[in-house]
């Protein structure tokens, strides 16, 4: 659907309609969470894809202050966590 522009108005609480055959293009259905970024002079929507914070994995994700983290991101900083831990403790730190 690239090239095809269909023009909408933005109305007095800042909603636009997006058209129904774009939302069956990208599986969009209604109730479903979108993904709102800006892209130079473009503001993108998409359909919300959990990643992780640090790395950008998907899937096996967990939560860390209320961030998606996965796993490998998760013991690294567990890991960071226990040498600023142990360092704090050191009786030379």
């Amino acid at each position: 659907m690239a090239g095809q522009g269909i023009r909408r108005k933005i109305d007095d609480l800042g909603r636009v309609v997006i058209p129904s055959q774009f939302r069956r293009a990208l599986g969009i259905d209604e109730g479903d969470e979108l993904e709102i970024t800006l892209e130079s002079d473009r503001v993108v929507i998409g359909p919300a894809i959990d990643q992780c914070t640090f790395c950008g994995a998907e899937g096996e994700l967990t939560t860390f202050r209320d961030k998606p983290v996965c796993w490998s991101c998760t013991a690294a900083v567990r890991a960071l966590d226990r040498e600023r831990t142990d360092e704090a403790s050191s009786p030379f730190g």
